[in-house]
């Protein structure tokens, strides 16, 4: 497939040849100008991650530059990735690319030092590898996953969130809802618009449990929906109905906000105009230990920045539910690799790369 380039050269020599007269060579060399700017990438050498210093690799990907590999595997990333204007790249910087992106809010042409490739081929290159990404691993957020909410996990969740002082001892895991800023859309504008937090934006709904992981994952939804409508569509409740039991068929439940129903599988605070000191305790000791899922959602955006640059965020341009859903499949992973402050919190391990990824 010729460049824009290289069609101008053929025009020009065309021209030379006789073959084309001055007026149809102006018409047909503007056609074939591309409006971006061209960035020299020639000068640049193709990305090696041999050659990264292991500094450089953790501020770049988020990743120790040992655990790449092993991340690789557990994606099952493949040996290349074919684009559908067929540029092909290596499976391991196909990845890279993927991080580098997503790990602050850059241009395309910024990642050019880096991977030497023209921007075109990095725009295609990390969309091909978040999709992979998406088609392959999005169901372990997005769905209920066995490998960390069996019967026995279950269990050891809900010990772990009872030993720090919580009421509950049944409660296993925490939801809540976040609104992530986007920006402003051209059409329908009023259905993203979310009058509480003054922004346009899309919502999820997020399960977070002890050891660190978000376990479940919906969305996105538009960002003028109530929590609680969120829930019903999601259908979390009834998942819950199906699989939140102990091995010896002792409900379990997840907590929540007050703007969530209460359900034998779903426990909110108490919201009494006057209160005994026995629900003001109640209140209490599980409002202290909720808080680790806003951690969850703080952890995507921290390690993750490119999501919370809501300029970019662009929804008809750009699949902006995706990425974040991406990041948090991501996110998970670094948990696995690295823990974080609600694992350490709860002293609770997560699973290693391969028992998630399985």
């Amino acid at each position: 497939m010729a460049s824009f380039r290289d069609a101008r050269l053929m025009l020009l020599d065309s021209y030379d040849d006789g073959l084309i007269d001055e007026e149809e060579l102006l018409v047909l060399y503007d056609l074939n100008t591309s409006k971006n700017p061209v960035f020299p990438y020639e000068s640049y050498e193709r990305f090696e991650l041999t050659d990264m210093d292991e500094a450089e690799c953790k501020a770049e990907f988020r990743f120790e530059k040992s655990d790449l590999p092993q991340l690789a595997e557990a994606l099952r990333i493949p040996q290349e990735f074919k684009c559908k204007q067929r540029t092909v790249c290596d499976g391991m910087e196909g990845l890279c690319m993927l991080l580098r992106r997503m790990a602050y809010p850059c241009r395309y042409s910024d990642l050019i030092p880096r991977f030497g490739r023209p921007v075109p081929e990095v725009c295609m290159i990390t969309t091909t590898v978040a999709d992979f990404v998406y088609e392959n691993h999005a169901h372990r957020i997005t769905e209920l996953n066995d490998a960390i909410l069996n019967p026995e996990s279950l269990e050891r969740y809900a010990e772990a969130i009872h030993l720090k002082g919580a009421a509950l001892n049944n409660c296993f895991g925490f939801v809540d809802g976040t609104v992530r800023p986007i920006c402003r859309p051209n059409v329908n504008q009023r259905q993203v618009y979310n009058e509480h937090k003054r922004v346009h934006a899309l919502k999820f709904q997020s399960v977070a449990i002890p050891n660190g992981l978000i376990a479940n994952l919906y969305g996105p939804v538009e960002g003028k929906r109530h929590d609680a409508a969120m829930l019903v569509e999601s259908g979390l409740l009834d998942s819950l109905q199906q699989h939140a039991f102990s091995g010896t068929g002792q409900p379990l439940c997840i907590y929540g906000d007050p703007a969530y129903p209460l359900r034998l599988h779903l426990q909110a605070p108490y919201r009494q105009a006057v209160m005994t000191p026995q629900m003001q305790e109640f209140n209490t000791s599980m409002s202290a230990v909720r808080t680790s899922v806003d951690w969850h959602f703080g952890n995507i955006m921290n390690y993750f920045k490119f999501v919370d640059f809501k300029k970019n965020l662009k929804i008809g341009l750009s699949s902006v539910g995706k990425m974040y859903v991406v990041c948090a499949v991501l996110r998970n992973a670094l948990t696995c690799l690295y823990q974080n402050q609600t694992s350490y919190y709860f002293n609770l391990e997560p699973p290693t790369l391969q028992e998630y990824f399985r």
